[in-house]
Parts: structure tokens; C-alpha cells; sequence
């Protein structure tokens, strides 16, 4: 993999952030499996360069980094009163009418890094709202208000509307054969799925900057989440 152009992610910066577009299979933080990291990434643009919160490994989108303690401990303190508004987008399986949907179910993580609905668990509640619908897909608005390790994944599975290609909380892929009547693939080879990928992206975010004001971002599709739901369209 060569090396990013950290420059090349950015979606905003200022004196006390930086706003990224975070690209799939990177790890948000050091991964001894990767020869690369955001904060890494970051560091080698800002040395004190701290993330504010994390993506999953397969997540796109919207990441902040703090360029200076007081701008870390600024938004450290927003996300714990839950001041932060993040939005994400999915791609479910089945046809879902969400209108500001509640999922309030407690969540607990296991040692394999699974997370579970528990009443043991720590709350967790997130809202779903419902953006367009397909012939056998949805694409829905997920505004988590905590922050739990997979907490759209497992509320969204709960609700009987798991995110495509997540089969860790069991989404199917999704191939281009199942959505095109003449899909003709090659001799000898195998069809891969449109996205190789849990179908989640981290579409906005917004929080107070330094000032007082209201920093918005917002992140385009990837490739990847792009091509998947203009196939879905065109069905």
C-alpha cells in the first residue's frame, strides 16, 4: 500500500482542527498489522496531532483531529455531554419506513470484539431514519447518540434491517448478479460483491469549534459506497 497524501483526506482545517475524510481499511490508530495510520498519518503533518474519536477499520468517512491539547480537551468534553452530532449513512438489507426511529438498547463488548445487546451492557441509543428506499434495500440516517464499539451495526440488525456485507451481525453481501437480470460473468472467475465491506459511512459530523461556533462537515461517498448505491438506483 503506498502511502497516503494526508493533505488529499482533508475536508476542513483551522487553527485547532483538522476534519478528514477517513478512506476504508485504515486503521484509525496504530495497528500492528499496518504499515500505516491515521495518527501517523496525522502526526507527520501536525506532531501533536491527537484523534478525537475513532472509525472502525472498515468505516469511511468524517474524522476530527485535534491540532493542540486545548482543542483535544474542547470536543473531549462536547462528546462526553453528547454535544457532538455525527450522522451516518447505511445501506440495509429489506424495505424499512424509519421516521426518527429510536433503538435504546444497552450494549456490552466481548473479548472477541463483538458487541451484544445486554441489559449489563452500557446504554446506547440511536435514531434511524429512512432516505430512500430500493427494491429490496434501504438507505437510512443513523444518528448515534452514545458511541459504542458496532452500535448502528447491532441496532440495526436488532431492528431486522442489518447493513449489507455485515455478516459479523448477519448482512449479506450484495452482488451485482442479484440486481441485474442479465449479469453475465466472466469464464473462470468469481463474482465479488459490490462493496467488500460493511456498507457504513460516517457521512457528518458537527461540533463547536474554539470559538463558539458551529463547525459542520460533511464527507462525499467513497468509490466504493458510490457504485453500490447507483446500482441500487438503477434497479
Amino acid at each position: 500500500m503506498k502511502k497516503l497524501d494526508f493533505e488529499d483526506l482533508m475536508l476542513f482545517q483551522n487553527d485547532d482542527y483538522i476534519v478528514i475524510n477517513k478512506p476504508p481499511y485504515l486503521s484509525t490508530l496504530d495497528d500492528r498489522h499496518e504499515r500505516q495510520n491515521i495518527l501517523d498519518l496525522a502526526r507527520d503533518y501536525i506532531p501533536d496531532a491527537q484523534m478525537c474519536h475513532r472509525l472502525d477499520k472498515e468505516t469511511s468517512g468524517c474524522l476530527v483531529i485535534a491540532k493542540n491539547p486545548d482543542a483535544y480537551r474542547n470536543i473531549a468534553i462536547q462528546f462526553e455531554h453528547r454535544k457532538v452530532e455525527k450522522i451516518y449513512h447505511a445501506v440495509a438489507e429489506g424495505i424499512h419506513d424509519y421516521d426518527q426511529k429510536l433503538v435504546d438498547r444497552n450494549l456490552v463488548a466481548t473479548n472477541q470484539g463483538i458487541a451484544k445487546i445486554s441489559l449489563k451492557g452500557k446504554p446506547a441509543t440511536t435514531y434511524f431514519t429512512t432516505l430512500k428506499t430500493y427494491a429490496m434495500h434501504s438507505l437510512i440516517e443513523c444518528k448515534p447518540v452514545s458511541g459504542r464499539l458496532h452500535q448502528i451495526r447491532v441496532h440495526l440488525a436488532y431492528l431486522g434491517a442489518p447493513i449489507c456485507g455485515d455478516e459479523m451481525y448477519g448482512g449479506k453481501p450484495l452482488y451485482l448478479s442479484s440486481l441485474k437480470r442479465k449479469f453475465n460473468l466472466k469464464k473462470g472467475t468469481e463474482e465479488l460483491p459490490i462493496m467488500q465491506r460493511v456498507s457504513l459511512h460516517a457521512y457528518s459530523i458537527s461540533f463547536e469549534g474554539m470559538d463558539g461556533n458551529l463547525i459542520e462537515v460533511t464527507a462525499p461517498y467513497p468509490k466504493d459506497f458510490a457504485v453500490l448505491v447507483k446500482q441500487l438506483e438503477k434497479k
